[in-house]
């Protein structure tokens, strides 16, 4: 078994209670950047990697909004939640690496929290990059190599167990990446002392 099927295992068996599990990590760090990327997508919205659709109360009204993510289990909280909100969401499975739309298919591409777990982030932003229409937006938030010295050192360390068992990395920045393919940020914001970064990119 692969590291990538086994991290596809691993969520699979942590959905049942994975918010419960991160709700302080949620409403102290993640929760925050989630309006600061909802609010500003447009027409038809591309969620890579939903989960159990965390960002779903957070988009403006009048997109049309699908939602992919690797594992079902998180879908099926995906699915409940957009019940619950009284949302319209074309929810599936799919990989982030190999996005199931045809090119220049949606205005906006959203990912948070997930380029830190694929194997291949440059791939992914590749395709999301693919599927968005010539001027489409993409919105980033993620968790990245800090601004602070320090901090980065031990992510670091932290990445030398993390990475090689769950696929976690801690010292990425999809940021830079994205620069490196000549794709150009109309704003960015970070946090905590630089570990959350959230991005706005045009294609």
């Amino acid at each position: 078994m692969t590291r990538w099927e086994r991290q596809r295992e691993a969520w699979a068996r942590w959905a049942g209670d994975y918010d419960a599990r991160t709700a302080g990590v949620e409403r102290r760090f993640l929760g925050p950047t989630r309006p600061w990327v909802c609010g500003r997508a447009v027409g038809d919205v591309l969620e890579v990697a939903v989960g159990t659709g965390a960002n779903l109360p957070h988009y403006p009204a009048g997109v049309r909004l699908t939602a992919v993510d690797l594992d079902e289990a998180m879908l099926a909280k995906a699915r409940t939640r957009a019940s619950e909100l009284g949302l319209a969401v074309d929810l599936g499975v799919a990989d982030a690496m190999a996005l199931p739309f045809d090119d220049a298919s949606f205005d906006t591409v959203v990912c948070t929290y997930a380029l830190c777990g694929v194997p291949d982030v440059r791939g992914a932003l590749a395709e999301f990059l693919r599927v968005l229409r010539p001027g489409g937006k993409l919105l980033l938030a993620d968790h990245v190599a800090s601004s602070s010295a320090v901090v980065r050192l031990l992510q670091r360390g932290l990445e030398a167990v993390t990475a090689p068992r769950m696929g976690e990395y801690w010292t990425r920045r999809p940021l830079l990446v994205l620069a490196d393919m000549g794709v150009p940020a109309v704003e960015t914001h970070r946090r905590h002392i630089g570990v959350i970064e959230c991005v706005e990119a045009q294609a």
